[in-house]
């Protein structure tokens, strides 16, 4: 109650790092109970398997229990 839900955006593609900044800024964004994390550039800049690779890496986060608010 009297929280205001957070959608952060992943920012620019970077190339290799993408995904491990991806993953990093869900569980920061997660933990402060954050509800979402726009990913289009990181990911639709990329061939299919790697921004499908990337998609559900951060799905994986909000779907992770035990990563919880701070």
């Amino acid at each position: 109650m009297g929280r205001v839900g957070l959608i952060n955006s992943g920012g620019e593609s970077h190339g290799a790092s993408d995904l491990k900044e991806a993953v990093y800024t869900a569980v920061v964004i997660k933990h402060a109970g954050g509800m979402g994390l726009i990913s289009g550039r990181k990911a639709f800049q990329k061939p299919i398997k790697d921004g499908i690779e990337l998609l559900h890496a951060i799905q994986d986060v909000y779907l992770d229990k035990s990563i919880s608010l701070a």
